[in-house]
């Protein structure tokens, strides 16, 4: 019975959606407020800063939508894994920061590596990684 509910089709769509969460939730609130995902990019010293705030956005949700289908899905799984690596050192800088900030800082960029593990895995299961056991 434990068997059955962990391998149940619904629970593996459910991880995934919940691997994506972030992804989902940045990309709209960047559609929703456009000049604000701009600013963002901006603060981080990036430039053409609207060319890359629109990028970051199909990418957050055309990754997802791969993800969430399965069309593809280790492509996208490998794109947001790829991002959230740059991201982490770009926006999480924990080492350059103040004192006050590290331990915050340090926090969300070693939260977004075990991001990067869960899709990893996502690819590697994908492309036939896994052979059961």
């Amino acid at each position: 019975m434990l068997h059955a509910a962990f391998t149940s089709p619904w629970l593996h769509w459910l991880a995934l959606l919940c691997l994506c969460a972030a992804y989902l939730q940045g990309g709209f609130d960047k559609v929703r407020d456009f000049a604000g995902a701009v600013a963002e990019v901006r603060q981080l010293g990036l430039a053409p800063a609207a060319p890359i705030a629109a990028a970051t956005i199909v990418l957050q949700l055309g990754a997802s939508a791969l993800v969430l289908t399965g069309w593809y899905r280790w492509l996208g799984a490998l794109a947001l894994a790829g991002f959230t690596v740059l991201a982490g050192f770009l926006a999480d800088r924990f080492w350059r920061g103040p004192h006050s900030q590290r331990q915050h800082k340090a926090n969300a960029f070693f939260e977004h590596w075990g991001l990067v593990g869960g899709l990893l895995l996502i690819a590697w299961i994908d492309l036939g990684g896994f052979h059961g056991g």
